[in-house]
């Protein structure tokens, strides 16, 4: 019989031991799970922030192709906004014989904070055919 209530005495040790470790484990899920969502959200605003930067560069280089071929200055800004991010900025400047398109967007989601997207591309003014240099 001893044998078996020492058996029985350890058992119950042993499973106290384990039912005492239940609140650590709630404990540690506590914490642990709002650190993992606060990573997974800033996982996806960087990816939307470099969605937003592949757009400025598309809308950049669209421009900056529409004014080499000497579309008015209107045109060129229409084409190139519609391919920017929503709310974007786009600037047009011509220097001699280069065009420079200037894209800028405040970041996706999160308005507030101190930087921009922005992307800048310039192209050569193509010449008409027949036109002499």
């Amino acid at each position: 019989m001893r044998k078996c209530e020492r058996a029985a005495r350890a058992w119950a040790r042993g499973a106290r031991g384990r039912h005492s470790d239940r609140g650590f484990v709630t404990a540690e899920t506590a914490v642990v799970l709002p650190v993992l969502v606060v990573f997974a959200m800033a996982l996806v605003w960087g990816l939307l922030v470099v969605a937003a930067q592949i757009q400025c560069v598309d809308a950049a280089r669209t421009g900056a192709r529409a004014a080499a071929r000497q579309d008015p200055a209107d045109a060129v800004v229409k084409v190139a906004s519609e391919a920017a991010p929503r709310g974007a900025r786009v600037t047009l400047s011509r220097e001699a014989d280069l065009v420079r398109v200037v894209v800028v967007a405040d970041p996706p989601a999160l308005h507030g904070l101190p930087f921009e997207v922005r992307e800048e591309a310039v192209a050569s003014v193509e010449q008409e055919l027949g036109a002499e240099p």
